[in-house]
């Protein structure tokens, strides 16, 4: 397998065209990196990064971020190390962001094929994807949706 010894970086926009790498993931499987980059926004330690941008260097996958908003870190929640979390949410900010459903999944392969696709059905709706974030400090994905007024 080419990537089995894949590597993960974040770097973070300085200046016009200036990086500068921020964390770094040497022990990380290529599902989890694949499912990263499919991720619009990263939060970590109460800072929620937006995403410019990816690119590979070989072994090394990089993920090109600035910084969306600062906030006191949120409580942590502990997660058994084999599942991985998904949290559906509204796109409601109004409503803050309404929980539609919370899923277990087993491997980062199965989150990707989640947040990955444009339309969801929960509830008998359709969803449409509107972005995705990975909340490290609470450990889990975030998938949020609008509804697109479809029932089935």
């Amino acid at each position: 397998m080419e990537f089995e010894n894949a590597i993960l970086e974040y770097r973070l926009k300085k200046g016009s065209n200036e990086f500068e790498p921020i964390y770094y993931y040497p022990d990380i499987d290529l599902g989890e990196i694949l499912a990263r980059r499919e991720c619009e926004f990263f939060v970590k330690n109460g800072t929620t990064y937006k995403q410019l941008s990816s690119g590979i260097e070989n072994q090394l996958f990089v993920i090109y971020v600035e910084i969306y908003e600062e906030e006191p870190p949120l409580e942590k929640i502990e997660m058994t190390k084999s599942t991985v979390s998904l949290e559906i949410r509204e796109l409601n900010a109004r409503k803050n962001y309404p929980l539609i459903t919370m899923k277990h999944y087993n491997n980062h392969f199965d989150i990707l094929s989640v947040i990955g696709s444009v339309y969801t059905y929960y509830d008998e709706k359709e969803w449409e994807r509107d972005s995705a974030e990975i909340d490290e400090d609470r450990k889990t994905y975030i998938l949020y949706v609008s509804s697109t007024g479809y029932e089935c």
